[in-house]
């Protein structure tokens, strides 16, 4: 107890003292401790001033029907509680692990090409990264059909790229830009890509040897001509290429 509780509650009638010294100060007798002790029992489980008073001071008062009410409103509390625990304990995996699918989710998922440990070594490359939180962020509270939707997505993408360069699109075109801008909506379920960021990824698609065997696999020259048109539409946006930078 403190003396400001106490004060309080003498102040509002719910528990006053039935002694006062000469110099004022309140003198509790045993039959207010009892009173104090009994508005601590159902203050601890959470029943508020007004229902304590009704509970010690109204005869007709429903006790068993408040505690009730208190106990289903505590339990809606424990469930409540218990989710948000739940969350946190994704949140602190996704953070860690970047991926909260199994290896068996992940092959089905992304193809037999997809190295669960792939995910990992991301962490190790870009953990102190203000986009590893982001994407961690939306991982957390991701399944396998909202990864699987993704993928979809950016199946549909590449695909859509490796038809427009078979058709003969050229870079800065009206067609290739909607390309580029669909490959940019798409990643930014990662987390956020500027368009400074796609002239990184695209030169990167080009240059790093496993990304330009995966985008030329999908067919022969395409690695290139992606970089092109992401360089064509950074331009359109005044962004040079060359000295684009991650931000």
């Amino acid at each position: 107890m403190t003396v400001r509780a106490l004060h309080h509650w003498d102040e509002i009638g719910l528990a006053r003292p039935s002694l006062r010294t000469t110099a004022g100060y309140r003198r509790y007798t045993a039959r207010d401790l009892k009173r104090l002790h009994r508005i601590i029992v159902y203050r601890e489980i959470g029943l508020g001033l007004d229902q304590i008073r009704a509970i010690l001071d109204d005869p007709a008062a429903d006790v068993p029907g408040a505690l009730r009410a208190q106990r289903a409103q505590l339990a809606e509390r424990i469930n409540r509680l218990q989710q948000l625990m739940a969350g946190l304990d994704r949140m602190i995996d996704a953070h860690e692990r970047g991926l909260l699918l199994t290896a068996e989710q992940q092959a089905a998922i992304f193809g037999p090409q997809w190295d669960p440990s792939w995910p990992v070594q991301a962490r190790q490359r870009y953990g102190d990264t203000p986009q590893w939180r982001q994407y961690a962020e939306r991982a957390a509270s991701r399944g396998p059909q909202e990864w699987q939707a993704i993928a979809d997505a950016m199946t549909d993408v590449e695909r859509a790229l490796a038809e427009a360069m078979d058709a003969g699109v050229t870079p800065g075109s009206p067609e290739a830009n909607a390309l580029v801008e669909r490959h940019r909506a798409v990643f930014s379920s990662y987390f956020p890509l500027t368009r400074q960021m796609q002239v990184c990824i695209g030169r990167r698609y080009e240059t790093d040897p496993e990304f330009a065997a995966y985008y030329n696999g999908i067919r022969a020259g395409l690695a290139t001509w992606f970089r092109k048109i992401i360089d064509a539409s950074a331009r359109a946006h005044g962004i040079d290429p060359e000295t684009a930078t991650w931000q």
